[in-house]
């Protein structure tokens, strides 16, 4: 926001944005001139509402009513006036515990992120895993179904699986699948699963004319595994904890948010805006480029180890969020997924 406003109008502001998010109610004059520290009367409150008011960042619903934030006010709020208090070692506490409370698969992992994030912040939570393309390869297997149908198993070295059923053209027993495997990990161990698919490729118009049966088998049987790898799982949980915002009390609102937040292009694409820049990242209202989700705000954050993003994860709530509250939050958690990633 590059404009600047008087003290006297930001803290007006400030009580209006803060007791809009406790009650979700347009908030009045008097309301202010008792919560301020201003000692003003209402009278002169509502004329620096009224300023506030013709700088777009507050505005009146119906005749007679208190003032409730604009989008351009919330955002405002959260760059310039918003005093974000650190989460208390308790409080810190209480979310490691329920990592480090029993042991879990990878998927596992990020559901239980998704409901540590929806239980501490009462909104919704959403966690995007890391997509397969960007991972590290650690193994990769081959492994026979029936006749003409094998499965292939690729582990990244964060714990991640991405199974895929392939059709051959010939019946592989067991053990040439094995050898196969030993193989493919030879060449491929340690690079991305994007930098091993494109490996694979250039090996096979190196090798187009090569006589050796077992590296054209594994070629041809690792470019299928890896034939469609730019995926990225989206786990989201809390859906209930909207339900209960007034925001979200119109059926129609509600139905056509919750079938954005089902789409998994639309989440996908949501992962695309926030794997750019690293840290928490605040989108409010239509600053998510997502129709549906116009009355809400997300904040989110990226995890991974340094210098490499591996995805992303955050709260989705109404735009009167309690951004102090969440901000903190999603940031911890953040920093706690990359470390229970990252150790061995």
């Amino acid at each position: 926001m590059v404009f600047s406003i008087s003290e006297r109008m930001r803290l007006v502001l400030k009580n209006i944005v803060e007791d809009y998010i406790l009650t979700a109610e347009p908030v009045g004059s008097k309301a202010v001139s008792k919560a301020s520290r201003l000692n003003l009367s209402p009278a002169t409150i509502r004329n620096i509402m009224a300023d506030l008011e013709e700088l777009g960042l507050i505005f009146q619903p119906y005749p007679s009513a208190g003032r409730v934030p604009t989008e351009k006010g919330f955002r405002f709020y959260v760059d310039s006036i918003l005093d974000v208090r650190a989460l208390s070692d308790e409080e810190k506490q209480q979310i490691r515990s329920k990592y480090f409370g029993h042991q879990t698969e990878v998927k596992d992992l990020f559901r239980e992120t998704c409901r540590i994030l929806s239980s501490s912040s009462h909104y919704l939570a959403v966690v995007w895993a890391p997509r397969m393309s960007s991972v590290l390869l650690q193994h990769i297997e081959f492994v026979r179904l029936r006749k003409y149908l094998v499965l292939a198993i690729l582990v990244s070295t964060t714990g991640l699986v991405h199974n895929r059923m392939i059709e051959v053209n010939e019946d592989l027993s067991q053990s040439q699948l094995d050898r196969l495997s030993d193989y493919m990990n030879d060449l491929l161990s340690g690079l991305t699963l994007l930098q091993a698919r494109e490996k694979l490729l250039e090996q096979m118009r190196v090798e187009k004319n090569a006589y050796d049966r077992l590296l054209e088998q594994a070629l041809k049987l690792g470019e299928k595994a890896l034939s469609s790898i730019d995926e990225t799982d989206v786990f989201i949980e809390g859906r209930s904890n909207i339900l209960q915002e007034p925001e979200f009390c119109n059926i129609s609102r509600m139905t056509d948010l919750f079938r954005a937040f089902e789409e998994k292009a639309t989440m996908v694409k949501l992962l695309d805006k926030l794997m750019q820049p690293r840290g928490v990242q605040i989108a409010i209202g239509s600053e998510s480029q997502v129709q549906e989700m116009e009355n809400c705000s997300l904040v989110t954050s990226t995890y991974g180890c340094p210098g490499k993003v591996w995805g992303a994860l955050g709260v989705i709530g109404p735009r009167r969020m309690n951004y102090s509250r969440v901000i903190p939050l999603v940031d911890y958690t953040a920093k706690l997924l990359t470390e229970v990633l990252e150790a061995p």
